[in-house]
């Protein structure tokens, strides 16, 4: 085993591809707070705003599927050195914007390079370490450099918007960026599929055609409910995506293998990742919005209280890995999910006024136990797929996550604004935050007690079925072996 472990050259190219991430992560979390101070300069409508938001994840959704299996053609160093340069061009642009559409524009190319990122970052740590051991190391790391960007980009971003103009924000990466395409070609290797033929195109269109329509649909649901146009959006998403798959079904080189799927640990671990992301990820807007809109916590104070989950998740993805040497993943996971339930029955303790302390528990329970599912189950989907797909899969391993996301966002997000919209008066509008703009005393308590038991029960129905994926992970991994 010893001709497989990472010597300097590995770990110092973990590093490279480490940094960007970090960067491109404080990117993506300080747009929260330059959308106002954008809006302002630049005059955007509402409407605007939400692409300006939503324009960026929608380009990374809809290409990173094509952007794995891309590199896995062409190289996954070339591809990724390509992406660098084209994020920290659009960020430039970005950052000089002079109108909204110009600003949406440079967003969308920022997706499409972003969606290169992830997937060759990824493929290149499974290429660069082959030790088992090391290579779930070296995941935890670079999935530690993601969650601190998180904790640390509402600080970041207060600092350059207390003292420079909006666009400062988009630069941040560009620095990283320059780095990566300097020492990428020194330190990092070249890894591609020298048996892979030409790239379908039209398989890359039908894929946009499936997965953009889907994210769009469910982010719509999530936004005004159960209208029309999301379930048409969805509808016709869903019909591309079986065009999508009969496609690949017939083609000697498909734009996606299907024959990935085959593999048990593979697919039970994707399956984790996407039920642990669709009921997790929509916590952080409910956690949130009841530090701020029920607790009447200031935005800095409010990201203070979230740092302890931050911190949680950071030290849950460095130690998982250690500890499935001794433990095999199918029970650090399942033990894992089970610490997450519990942390969600301490969220669906939280009352309608503030308690901070117990609203922080809670989120740090949760994501400590998610750490063995992020970090293990990434590694059991590029470690389980064959080395030429190894962009392929984890693009799929991003894509699913994206996709949990978005779906948890709506369908745990609609559940609690029916129980909000039940339970409120006309007077408390449509959501808490248009009741505690309005002002009225006894409004804002009965939509904080509304908002309250939507929260708990979307924490409770999280728990429940989280429940259900740890039993199935235990049993449909119980036969893979720790490393």
């Amino acid at each position: 085993m010893n001709e497989h472990r990472a010597g300097w050259r590995e770990w110092a190219g973990l590093g490279v591809l480490a940094l960007p991430t970090l960067l491109v992560s404080i990117d993506v979390f300080v747009m929260l707070l330059a959308l106002p101070h954008i809006s302002e300069a630049l005059g955007a409508t509402s409407t605007q705003q939400l692409w300006i938001m939503d324009i960026y994840g929608f380009m990374l959704s809809g290409f990173m599927i094509t952007m794995g299996t891309l590199g896995d053609r062409i190289g996954r160093r070339k591809l990724l050195l390509i992406g660098s340069a084209a994020f920290g061009l659009a960020s430039v642009l970005a950052a000089f914007s002079t109108s909204p559409l110009t600003l949406i524009a440079s967003r969308a190319l920022l997706g499409v390079a972003g969606s290169t990122l992830a997937p060759c970052a990824l493929a290149l740590i499974t290429a660069m370490f082959r030790d088992p051991k090391q290579r779930g190391l070296a995941i935890g790391l670079w999935l530690v450099c993601f969650m601190g960007g998180a904790a640390v980009g509402p600080v970041v971003g207060g600092v350059l918007l207390e003292n420079f103009w909006w666009g400062s924000v988009f630069l941040l990466g560009v620095p990283a960026m320059i780095l990566l395409m300097i020492l990428g070609p020194l330190i990092l290797p070249e890894h591609r599929d020298e048996s892979a033929g030409r790239l379908d195109f039209r398989s890359v269109a039908l894929s946009l055609a499936a997965i953009l329509p889907i994210v769009y649909g469910l982010k719509e649901l999530a936004r005004v409910g159960p209208e029309p146009i999301p379930f048409l959006a969805l509808a016709g998403g869903f019909a591309f995506g079986i065009a999508f798959v009969r496609r690949q079904r017939r083609l000697a080189d498909p734009l996606l293998d299907l024959r990935l799927f085959g593999n048990r640990a593979f697919s039970t671990a994707l399956g984790c990742m996407f039920a642990g992301t669709m009921l997790m990820g929509a916590l952080m807007m409910f956690i949130s919005q009841h530090l701020q809109l029920v607790g009447g916590l200031s935005p800095l104070r409010a990201g203070l209280w979230m740092l302890p989950g931050v911190a949680a998740s950071g030290i849950a993805f460095f130690v998982s890995p250690l500890l499935a040497r001794r433990i095999r993943p199918a029970y650090l996971i399942g033990g894992g999910i089970g610490l997450s339930c519990i942390g969600l029955l301490v969220l669906t303790q939280v009352p309608a006024h503030a308690a901070p302390a117990l609203v922080a528990t809670g989120f740090a329970l949760t994501n400590l136990g998610a750490g063995p599912f992020v970090t293990l189950g990434t590694d059991l989907v590029v470690g389980n797929a064959p080395p030429a797909k190894a962009g392929s899969a984890a693009a799929l391993n991003e894509t699913s996550g994206e996709f949990g996301f978005a779906l948890g966002i709506a369908l745990l997000g609609s559940l609690a604004t029916a129980v909000y919209r039940s339970s409120t008066p006309p007077a408390a509008g449509e959501t808490l935050a248009d009741a505690v703009l309005g002002g009225d005393g006894s409004v804002i308590a009965v939509a904080r007690s509304a908002f309250v038991t939507g929260m708990h029960l979307a924490a409770l129905v999280s728990a429940v079925i989280l429940a259900g994926v740890a039993v199935a992970v235990v049993f449909l991994l119980r036969p893979t072996t720790s490393h």
